[in-house]
Order: C-alpha cells, then sequence, then structure tokens
C-alpha cells in the first residue's frame, strides 16, 4: 500500500492562505457564506461549490484583505467589518475595497487576474488607470487611506510577498494559457 506523504494545493490558494497566516488570519471553508469576517482572526471562504467559474481563493482573500484595509483596525473588530453587503448603506466601502485591490494588484500585472467578480465586476473593470486619482467619487479617499495602511504599515512587506509570487505564477502560466483562461486575463 503506497503512503501518500503530502497533497497538492493550488498555488494561488497556498501563496494567499500563507500570507493571511502571516497577517495573523485564519482562513476556513464553508457553504454557508461566500465570505465573511469574524471580526477577531478568522475569514471563511466560500467551497469552491460556491464559486463562479473566475473565482480563486486567492483572489476572495485578497479582496478582503483590502476591506480589512480600507476599514482600518478599529473597524476590523465587527464582523464583516460592520458592513452591511445586503444593501448599497455601505457601497462606498466596497467600492474603496476595488479600487485598493486594483492599485495593488496593478503594478504587478494582476489586475485582471485578481479582479472581483459576481456583480461588483463593472464597477471594477471601470476603474481608470489609477485607481487613486483625483475625482469625485467618495471611495477614493476611503482607499487612499487604505493604500497607505497596505504600503507603509505593518501588512506592507506580506502582501507585496504575496503580490511577487502570484506574478510569478502568472508569468509561468501565461506561456500555455488559452484564451478564457483567467491567466491570461490583462494586467
Amino acid at each position: 500500500m503506497r503512503t501518500i506523504s503530502a497533497v497538492y494545493r493550488d498555488p494561488i490558494e497556498l501563496i494567499w492562505v500563507g500570507a493571511a497566516r502571516r497577517l495573523g488570519i485564519g482562513v476556513r471553508r464553508s457553504e454557508a457564506v461566500y465570505a465573511s469576517w469574524d471580526g477577531v482572526d478568522t475569514l471563511t471562504i466560500s467551497t469552491p461549490a460556491g464559486f463562479d467559474p473566475d473565482d480563486n481563493v486567492g483572489q476572495m482573500i485578497f479582496h478582503e484583505l483590502c476591506h480589512a484595509l480600507v476599514e482600518g483596525p478599529e473597524r476590523c473588530r465587527l464582523e464583516d467589518y460592520g458592513l452591511d453587503n445586503t444593501s448599497d448603506q455601505h457601497r462606498v466601502n466596497e467600492d474603496a475595497a476595488m479600487r485598493l485591490q486594483a492599485a495593488l494588484a496593478g503594478p504587478h500585472g494582476l489586475r485582471g487576474v485578481l479582479a472581483v467578480t459576481t456583480e461588483w465586476r463593472s464597477y471594477y473593470d471601470a476603474l481608470p488607470a489609477d485607481p487613486l486619482a483625483e475625482g469625485d467619487d467618495p471611495a477614493i479617499p476611503l482607499a487612499r487611506r487604505g493604500y497607505a495602511r497596505a504600503t507603509t504599515g505593518p501588512w506592507a512587506d506580506t502582501l507585496q510577498a504575496a503580490l511577487r509570487a502570484t506574478a510569478a505564477v502568472r508569468a509561468a502560466a501565461l506561456p500555455f494559457a488559452e484564451l478564457g483562461d483567467l491567466w491570461a486575463q490583462a494586467g
């Protein structure tokens, strides 16, 4: 009988679950949610059955980290950062997280690979090349504060390491990608 000494894990999942762990965040999977933060130390992400074809664990974790960065340490103590995602009450916060996500992913050529999905995708895709540039969107100041936390705060090194590692995986996969593969998405 053969002994199994290791299991396969998707490289992007491995990178982002490991990054979350370095930041003190545990990641668990559940069919009960799409994504949910417990306000303490655990991020719950849906199982593959709840994902769209363009979803991946890394992109989901990255998006939730962007929410945490936009909301700041005080709101990270609240379940789901105190946000209501069943109405438009906190739409500006969602928009700010997407702007931050695009701003952080873009320089690594990952804006398409780590893009948001579902009903939020049209807003994300319409963001300008510089999602933090001056404008009249009330999400911009929130996204800029999140960007400052992301690039100078205690999470900066881990975020950049995860983005660089994800970019390296994309660079390796891109020559083999076919039209319609997530890896072939524009950066």
